[in-house]
């Protein structure tokens, strides 16, 4: 069961604010560049954010039904800044897994505390691919 909407509400109004100056540049976390879907608005979210083989994954402690998570599925992808730099992603996709294998185990460990199996995955372009997609 995903977190209840009253927290999102909350942590969009006042603890994105402050994560938001930071999320960017720490290990764990990242700012995930967005536009939506029906204003073409662009929305810098901060979250939990781990790496995988050729992409990265969220936890979607939320849920799927998040704003941010329709607006990156509609898109096809995001703009993902961590560690500093930023990263073209591409090819969403919702997984549900209880037992938690996408994130590392210390990871597994919290999100079972609080019972999330949702997660969105995301690829990486490769240099090569954006410089000629774009």
């Amino acid at each position: 069961m995903p977190l209840p909407m009253a927290l999102a509400r909350f942590n969009r109004r006042v603890t994105n604010r402050l994560t938001g100056t930071f999320a960017g540049r720490l290990p764990g976390f990242g700012i995930v560049e967005h536009r939506g879907r029906t204003s073409g608005r662009t929305y810098r979210t901060p979250i939990n954010v781990s790496r995988r083989p050729g992409g990265y994954v969220v936890a979607l402690t939320y849920g799927p039904d998040a704003q941010w998570v329709r607006n990156v599925l509609a898109a096809g992808g995001a703009v993902l800044e961590t560690g500093g730099r930023r990263h073209q992603l591409r090819n969403p996709r919702l997984v549900r897994d209880p037992r938690r294998r996408p994130v590392p185990p210390p990871v597994r460990a919290v999100l079972g505390l609080v019972n999330v199996d949702a997660f969105l995955l995301l690829d990486e372009y490769g240099a090569d691919e954006f410089e000629a997609d774009e």
